[in-house]
C-alpha cells in the first residue's frame, strides 16, 4: 500500500466496527437503478464510501475498498483551488422533462447527455440532446458503450449536427472500436468529435490502453474504481504526458464519496473541462446535507454524515449482510 500513501491496509475489525449501509432513493431511473445502496466506513481522517456496482466482481471491487479506506485512513491531498466546476448529467428522458433536471444543476454551463439507452432509438436521442442545447451552452454524450462503429458514427453525426458536441463519451465498449469511431469521425466530420474513455479506463487492467492505442481523446477518471485519490492523480500524470486531459467524474457517490471526487479534481494542476460531480441531486435523501451549486461548481471539502441522515437510509439486515460479506472478501484480496 506503499504508492497509495496506507502503509497497511486497516485490520478488517477495525473497518467492520464503523460499516454502516445504507440505501439513497433517487428521483429517476440511472444505471438501471432506483435506489443506490453503498457502505460508510469512519477512520482516522474521516468517512469513506465502498460502492462498487453489482457488475463488478471481487478483484474489480477491492480497489473501491482500497479508496474508501484511503478516504477515512489519510487526509486528502494539498487542494490548488478550492471551487471545481461541475456539469449538469440528463439520463435518458423525454425532453418534456430536460428543463426539470436541468433546474437541479443551477449555473452550469455543460451538460452531459445520456444517449443509446437500451429500449430507446436514435430520434429520441436528438430530440433529448436538442431540447438541451436550446438551455445549456456546452454539450457532452455518453452512451456508455451502448453503440457498434457504424451506429455510433450514426449517431454522433446526427447528433453533431444539432450543434457542437463537446466529447462523446464511451460510444463503443473496446478500445479497438473506440479506434475506429475516432478514425472514422475525423474523416467524415470536419475537425472531428473527441472522444472521451470511461469504461476502458475505469473496469481496465491497463488504464493507458486505449490511450496508447490512439483511441480517446479525453479521460474520464472516477476515484473509487481507480482505487483512490492518489492513484488518480498519479493516472491524470501519466495521461498529461499524452496530452491527455481528464474529466473527474462521479461513480453516483453519496455525499461522502462525492468529497473524495472533489478532493482529485481540487488537485490537479490543469481542469480544462467541467466535472462529473453533480449528481448528488439525483438523490431524494442523502446521508449528509448536499452541497449547493452555486454558478456551476461545487465547493471542495469533506463532509461527515449525520446519524440522523445514516438512520433514515440504513439498509434492512439482509441487505446489510449482503454489503459486509463482500466487504471481507474485498478485505482479503488487498491484504
Amino acid at each position: 500500500m506503499t504508492s497509495y500513501g496506507l502503509e497497511a491496509i486497516p485490520p478488517l475489525e477495525e473497518v467492520l466496527a464503523t460499516a454502516v449501509v445504507v440505501s439513497l432513493p433517487m428521483r429517476v431511473r440511472f444505471r438501471g437503478i432506483t435506489e443506490r445502496e453503498v457502505v460508510l466506513v469512519e477512520g482516522p481522517a474521516g468517512w469513506g464510501e465502498f460502492g462498487p456496482f453489482p457488475e463488478y466482481d471481487d478483484a474489480e471491487a477491492a480497489e473501491w475498498l482500497r479508496s474508501a479506506l484511503e478516504s477515512a485512513w489519510l487526509d486528502d491531498p494539498e487542494p490548488l483551488r478550492s471551487d471545481v466546476p461541475v456539469n449538469a448529467t440528463v439520463p435518458a428522458v423525454d425532453p418534456d422533462q430536460v428543463a426539470g433536471i436541468l433546474a437541479r444543476f443551477p449555473g452550469a454551463h455543460t451538460a452531459k447527455v445520456k444517449v443509446a439507452e437500451r429500449g430507446q432509438d436514435l430520434a429520441q436521442d436528438v430530440a433529448r440532446v436538442r431540447a438541451v442545447h436550446a438551455l445549456v451552452p456546452h454539450v457532452r454524450v455518453d452512451a456508455n458503450g451502448g453503440w457498434s462503429v457504424d451506429d455510433a458514427v450514426t449517431a454522433l453525426t446526427a447528433l453533431a449536427a444539432e450543434a457542437p458536441l463537446e466529447y462523446a463519451e464511451q460510444p463503443c465498449a473496446t478500445v479497438p472500436e473506440l479506434v475506429e469511431v475516432r478514425r472514422r469521425l475525423q474523416d467524415d466530420i470536419p475537425g472531428g468529435i473527441r472522444i472521451a474513455a470511461d469504461e476502458s479506463i475505469r473496469r481496465a487492467g491497463d488504464p493507458m490502453r486505449v490511450v496508447r492505442a490512439g483511441g480517446a481523446d479525453v479521460a474520464i477518471v472516477k476515484v473509487a474504481p481507480l482505487g483512490g485519490v492518489r492513484r488518480l492523480l498519479t493516472l491524470a500524470g501519466e495521461l498529461a504526458d499524452h496530452d491527455v486531459p481528464v474529466v473527474v467524474s462521479s461513480a453516483l457517490d453519496s455525499a461522502v464519496g462525492m468529497g473524495a471526487g472533489l478532493a482529485a479534481a481540487a488537485a490537479l494542476p490543469d481542469l480544462p473541462f467541467a466535472c462529473g460531480l453533480g449528481t448528488g441531486g439525483f438523490f431524494t435523501a442523502d446521508v449528509a446535507t448536499p452541497r449547493s451549486m452555486s454558478n456551476g461548481t461545487l465547493t471542495v471539502g469533506r463532509v461527515a454524515p449525520s446519524r440522523s441522515g445514516i438512520d433514515a437510509v440504513r439498509v434492512d439486515a439482509e441487505r446489510e449482510r449482503w454489503w459486509l460479506d463482500r466487504v471481507r472478501r474485498c478485505h482479503s484480496l488487498l491484504g
